[in-house]
């Protein structure tokens, strides 16, 4: 029986009991029991001495109420989150496997266990960023998704992260390195002329210096931000993001820039074309709640034309939509109304959230399919 701090998930499957340690923000645990789920209330982020301890307690809390002896232990593929370590700790521990479980992987796992989806599926992993497994930073990812496998088809076309996770915190970066990208980083001094390192991230974008690849849709939702000087610095998560979608919530519904996106041989999409827009939008001093539902049509369409291919290609008909960007009403529901078919089935995050609150549960469903894998095989 669930305890009342829990939230129970019903599971399609089976399994050994398995101890489930989340992400590094909004952290959950999950602990398995048979074909139950158990999420712990969130914990929240990592940072604090606080959260780490309330992490400790919490998987002590409920071992103890559900009388589970886990036998599996799960964890994010990032060697420095608080949630692996104590993972890699316990498993020694208690003499257990650990199992590393990709952070887009977990986003999309989540809602097939909420779904019981056990045949593979076409996932869309939008967020700010998850450690992939190539080591760089991940976040606008097109899956394949089959039990405790996943296979990488495609993603957004990269932006640097000048000055790593500093460029997290401050949008006006991430619009530099888009007019980097487009081949415009000489006008970085003059566009943003009130930043004092505006010279400083110039000279690191022209040389590649301290600047990681991100493909991240959290980063670009930055990046449009900054370029509108809707928001040059972050005063908490997703600041500049939530000001885009309120500023097209006003406007109203626009058509999607014609050619503003492509996918690239390597099936990549570029939105190298909207975020030209989005400084022409800026310089003729269009209104700012024009360009943000502009931008919000273009991702919809450019998304929507890259998902249908795949699943065309790959002969799929169902996908699941897991990551924080789907807060986002706008992006949501603008991508259901137009992906949502007889033909094709959509699932999103239910009784969970889509955001990395759900990361656990994700975990734990890898870790169930990947031990029936190992019974099978």
């Amino acid at each position: 029986m669930a305890n009342s701090h829990d939230t129970l998930i019903p599971l399609a499957i089976s399994g050994p009991a398995i101890l489930a340690c989340g992400a590094w923000l909004k952290n959950t645990i999950c602990l398995t029991q048979v074909n139950n789920a158990y999420i712990s209330p969130l914990i929240g982020d990592l940072a604090t001495a606080d959260a780490r301890h309330q992490l400790d307690k919490t998987v002590q809390r409920m071992c103890q109420d559900h009388e589970i002896q886990p036998k599996i232990v799960t964890h994010d593929l990032h060697p420095d989150f608080y949630s692996t370590q104590f993972a890699q700790a316990y498993a020694e521990q208690q003499c257990i496997p650990a199992l590393a479980v990709q952070h887009h992987h977990a986003h999309i796992a989540a809602v097939c266990a909420e779904h019981n989806l056990t045949r593979p599926v076409l996932g869309l992993a939008l967020d700010g960023v998850g450690l992939g497994t190539d080591n760089m930073p991940w976040g606008g990812e097109l899956l394949l998704v089959d039990g405790a496998r996943f296979h990488r088809l495609g993603h957004l076309t990269n932006l640097a992260l000048p000055g790593g996770d500093r460029a997290a915190l401050e949008p006006w970066r991430m619009a530099a390195a888009a007019l980097a990208r487009l081949n415009r980083g000489n006008e970085i001094m003059q566009r943003f002329s009130d930043q004092p390192a505006a010279e400083t991230v110039a000279t690191m974008l022209a040389k590649n210096l301290n600047c990681p690849q991100t493909s991240s849709m959290g980063r670009f939702f930055d990046a449009a931000a900054g370029l509108l000087s809707i928001n040059a610095i972050q005063s908490h998560e997703a600041q500049a993001a939530i000001k885009l979608q309120q500023l097209a919530e006003e406007h109203g519904e626009v058509a999607a820039l014609a050619e503003g996106f492509r996918i690239t041989e390597n099936n990549n999409l570029d939105f190298s074309p909207l975020l030209s827009a989005m400084i022409d939008c800026y310089d003729a001093k269009r209104d700012t709640s024009y360009a943000a539902a502009l931008f919000h049509a273009t991702l919809i369409a450019g998304l929507t034309t890259w998902v249908k291919e795949a699943a065309r290609r790959h002969n799929i008909s169902q996908l699941a939509l897991g990551g924080g960007c789907f807060h986002n009403a706008v992006l949501r529901y603008g991508l259901i109304n137009r992906l949502a078919t007889p033909s094709f089935h959509l699932f999103s995050a239910q009784h969970m959230q889509p955001d990395d609150s759900a990361i656990a549960l994700g975990q734990a469903w890898v870790a169930l399919r990947y031990n029936m894998k190992c019974i099978f095989d």
